[in-house]
C-alpha cells in the first residue's frame, strides 16, 4: 500500500504541473491571438477606412446640403454657384444629390454608389467635373438619369460649362421617359462623329478677329480707292466696249470714291463689335475672393491642426500605418539639429484651383496663411507629382526645388501604375533625403514665387477688338492692298492680251501714221476694217447721242459693209477703215474733216501742202497731210510713203489709192466720200 502510495504519489505530484503549465501557455497564446487579431481586424478596418474615406466625407457634406460644390475648381465653377445648382435640382421633383468634384478625383458611378451606402436615403445622384455631367444615377426613383446625361452630353458642346449641362441635365429629365430616350436617341446620330460647334471663343481667336478687323478697315478702303478706277479704266478701254464715260461723270467718280472708301472704313468699324460681340472665353462664373481662398483656408486649417493635410475629397493614397510613419518621420526632423517643422499638403494641382496648377503658388500661400516657416511639401494624389519649399530652415532652397531626385519627385514606372503613385513610399523616401540634405550656413527662402498662371478673375475677360493685332492687322491689310492690286492689275493685263488677240482694238490715233504700211496686204486691210468697224458700231451704240455729221459718216460705212467684209476689193475696205475713223472722230466731237493724203490710213490730217507722188515726174499734188508727213517728212520721202493698193487685175504691179473710183473722193474730205458711197450703191 505505501509502494502504491509511493508511486501513485509521484505521480500525482508530477501530474499536478502539467495543466497548469498547459494552462498557463494557453493563456499566453490567447493573449497573443487576442494582440494580434485586433491588429488584423485594425488593419481590415483601416483598409476599408481608406477605400471608403472620400465617400463618407462627401456623405456628410450632402447631409449638411443636397449640392455640394468643390472648392477645388474655383476658376471653373466657384463654390458660390452652389445656390444655381440647388435651384435647378429643386425643378426634377425628387430628391437629388449633387455632386461637382474634379474629374480626376470622382471615379463616376463606383463613387455615387458608395456615397449612396454611405448617406442611406434614396433619390437622384448626379456627379459633375469641371466640364459636364460625369454621371448620374437614380436610387429607388423613376427617372429617365441615363438618357438626360446621353442627351445632355451629344447636344451641348465641351465647353458649355457643368452649370449650364445640368440645365440642360434637367430639362431633359423632367420630359419623361419617352421624350427622354428620344432626345438622347437624336443626340447620339446626330452627331455621333462630332459635337456641336463651341459656345466660346479663345484668346487666340480674339487676336484673329483683331487681326482681321483690322486687316479689313484698311485693305477694303484702299482696293475701293486703287481696284475701282483701275478695273473701270480697264473695262471702258477692253476690245469691244462701249465708248469713254463722259469727262463729267469721270470727275463726279473722282470725289465719289474717297467718299465710299471713308464710308466703308467708317461701317467696318462700326460693325465689327457687333459681329465679333464675344466678351468671355469660357462659361466660368467670376470667381469671389471667397472663393479663391475657400481651399486654402481649409488646408491651412488641417495644417494648423495636423502637420501632414490629406485631401478629403480625393481617394485616399495613405494608410494609418503610413501615416503613422510619416508623423514620426516629420517629428525626429523637427527634433534634429539644423531641422525643423514639415508640413505635407496631400492636395491635387488642378488647372482650375486657385493657383492654376502651381505648386510653388500653392505652397507660398499655405506659407502666408499658416504664417510658419518649414519644408513645405505638396504631394499630388490624382497625379503622384511631389514638390518641396523650404521656407526659412537651412536647407538648399533651389537643391530642393530644382535637384530632387526624379524617384521622390515623379516616380518610376512601378509608381506610375499605383493607384496611390507609392506616395508613402516616396514620402518616406523624401523625409530619409531631408534626414541627409547638407545644412547651409544661413537660413533660405525660395523668394517670390514665379507664376504663370492668369489672373483667375479676369482670365476668361476676352481682350478689346481694337487691341493687340488689330494695329497689325491696319498695316498687313494696306500692304495687302497694294500686293492684291498688282495681282489683279497683272490678271486683268492677261486678259487683255488674249481679248486683244481675238478682238483686237484699233491703233490708237497718234501711232496710225507711224505703223501704218504704204503698201499694205489685201488681209492686213480687211483686219485692220473689222477692227475698226466693231469699234465704230461699240462707240455708236444706239446712235442717241450722235449728230448729223456722225449720222451721215456712219450710214456710209454701214452702205459699204452690208454683206460683210470678206468680199470687199481694197479699195472699199480702205473706204471702210477712213469712214469708221471718222464717225468716231465725229462721236468724239473732234473737228476732224479729212484723213492724210499721202496716206489715209495715217489718220487725220492737219494742214494741206502740194507734194510730189511719184518718182518718174515731177508732178505735183495738193494734198493733205497728217502731222507725220506736214513736219517729220522730207519732200522727197513723199512717194515712198504714198498708198498703194494691190492691182484689180491680180498682176504684181501696185497702183496709188486715188486711182480707185471709190478712194478718188478722200483727198476731198470725209463728206465727199460718203457722197460718193452712197453714189456707188445708189442711194440719194
Amino acid at each position: 500500500m505505501r509502494a502504491a502510495a509511493t508511486t501513485n504519489g509521484p505521480v500525482r505530484i508530477r501530474l499536478l504541473p502539467l495543466p497548469a503549465s498547459l494552462l498557463t501557455l494557453f493563456a499566453l497564446l490567447l493573449a497573443l491571438f487576442a494582440t494580434a487579431t485586433p491588429a488584423r481586424a485594425a488593419d481590415t478596418a483601416d483598409t476599408t477606412t481608406s477605400a471608403d474615406t472620400q465617400a463618407a466625407y462627401l456623405a456628410d457634406r450632402l447631409r449638411e446640403n443636397p449640392v455640394y460644390v468643390s472648392d477645388q475648381l474655383p476658376r471653373e465653377i466657384p463654390k458660390s454657384t452652389t445656390p444655381d445648382f440647388a435651384k435647378l435640382a429643386e425643378r426634377t421633383g425628387v430628391p437629388t444629390y449633387v455632386l461637382v468634384l474634379p474629374g480626376q478625383a470622382a471615379p463616376g458611378h463606383q463613387l455615387l454608389g458608395t456615397v449612396h451606402d454611405r448617406l442611406g436615403k434614396d433619390g437622384l445622384y448626379v456627379l459633375l467635373d469641371e466640364t459636364q455631367v460625369a454621371d448620374a444615377t437614380a436610387y429607388g426613383v423613376d427617372v429617365p438619369a441615363d438618357a438626360a446625361a446621353t442627351a445632355t452630353t451629344y447636344e451641348l458642346p465641351y465647353d458649355a460649362g457643368p452649370l449650364l449641362h445640368f440645365e440642360r441635365f434637367v430639362d431633359v429629365l423632367t420630359q419623361g421617359e419617352a421624350k427622354a430616350a428620344a432626345r438622347a436617341e437624336a443626340a447620339r446620330e446626330k452627331y455621333a462623329d462630332g459635337s456641336p460647334p463651341d459656345m466660346y471663343i479663345t484668346q487666340s481667336d480674339r487676336d484673329s478677329q483683331s487681326f482681321l478687323t483690322g486687316l479689313a478697315m484698311t485693305g477694303t478702303p484702299l482696293l475701293i480707292l486703287l481696284l475701282v478706277p483701275y478695273v473701270r479704266r480697264w473695262w471702258r478701254r477692253r476690245p469691244g466696249a462701249a465708248r469713254p464715260t463722259p469727262k463729267q461723270e469721270r470727275t463726279r467718280l473722282v470725289w465719289l470714291l474717297p467718299a465710299i472708301a471713308l464710308a466703308t472704313a467708317v461701317a467696318i468699324g462700326v460693325t465689327a463689335p457687333l459681329v465679333f460681340d464675344e466678351t468671355r472665353s469660357s462659361a466660368s462664373p467670376t470667381p469671389r475672393a471667397v472663393d479663391l481662398n475657400a481651399r486654402l483656408d481649409r488646408v491651412t486649417k488641417g495644417l494648423a491642426e495636423d502637420p501632414v493635410y490629406a485631401d478629403p475629397e480625393s481617394p485616399r493614397v495613405l494608410d494609418a500605418r503610413q501615416l503613422t510613419q510619416l508623423h514620426a518621420r516629420i517629428e525626429k526632423f523637427r527634433a534634429s539639429a539644423d531641422g525643423g517643422p514639415v508640413f505635407v499638403a496631400v492636395v491635387p494641382q488642378l488647372y482650375e484651383d486657385e493657383s492654376g496648377a502651381d505648386e510653388e503658388a500653392f505652397a507660398a500661400a499655405l506659407h502666408d496663411k499658416l504664417g510658419k516657416d518649414g519644408v513645405y511639401i505638396v504631394a499630388d494624389p490624382l497625379f503622384g507629382m511631389i514638390d518641396v519649399f523650404n521656407y526659412g530652415l537651412r536647407l538648399d532652397s533651389l537643391d530642393l526645388l530644382y535637384d530632387l531626385p526624379e524617384s521622390i519627385a515623379y516616380g518610376d514606372a512601378k509608381a506610375d501604375r499605383a493607384d496611390d503613385h507609392l506616395l508613402g513610399e516616396r514620402l518616406d523616401a523624401l523625409m530619409t533625403y531631408l534626414d541627409k540634405a547638407e545644412r547651409t550656413a544661413d537660413p533660405q527662402t525660395p523668394g517670390e514665387p514665379f507664376t504663370s498662371a492668369p489672373d483667375p478673375i479676369a482670365e476668361d475677360d476676352l481682350r478689346p477688338l481694337y487691341y493687340g493685332d488689330f494695329w497689325q492687322g491696319l498695316i498687313i491689310g494696306a500692304l495687302a492692298a497694294v500686293a492684291l492690286y498688282g495681282v489683279v492689275a497683272a490678271v486683268l493685263g492677261l486678259v487683255r492680251k488674249w481679248l486683244v488677240r481675238r478682238k483686237p482694238d484699233p491703233t490708237p490715233t497718234a501711232n496710225l501714221a507711224r505703223v501704218s504700211p504704204a503698201a499694205p496686204s489685201e488681209s492686213y486691210l480687211r483686219s485692220t476694217a473689222k477692227t475698226e468697224l466693231r469699234a465704230m458700231t461699240r462707240d455708236f451704240g444706239t446712235g442717241e447721242t450722235a449728230d448729223t455729221r456722225a449720222r451721215n459718216r456712219y450710214d456710209a460705212t454701214m452702205l459699204l459693209a452690208a454683206d460683210g467684209l470678206d468680199g470687199l476689193r481694197p479699195g472699199p475696205l480702205v473706204a471702210v477703215i477712213v469712214l469708221a475713223r471718222a464717225t468716231r472722230s465725229a462721236l468724239a466731237h473732234e473737228d476732224v474733216t479729212r484723213c492724210c493724203g499721202v496716206n489715209p490710213l495715217h489718220g487725220p490730217a492737219k494742214s494741206s501742202r502740194h507734194v510730189k507722188v511719184s518718182t518718174e515726174d515731177s508732178r505735183r499734188k495738193m494734198l493733205p497731210l497728217c502731222d507725220r508727213c506736214l513736219n517729220d517728212t522730207h519732200p522727197n520721202d513723199y512717194p515712198s510713203l504714198l498708198l498703194t493698193l494691190p492691182s484689180p487685175d491680180g498682176g504684181p504691179q501696185r497702183i496709188p489709192y486715188y486711182e480707185d473710183d471709190l478712194l478718188a473722193a478722200v483727198p476731198d474730205g470725209f463728206t465727199k466720200l460718203g457722197r460718193t458711197v452712197r453714189e456707188s450703191v445708189h442711194v440719194p
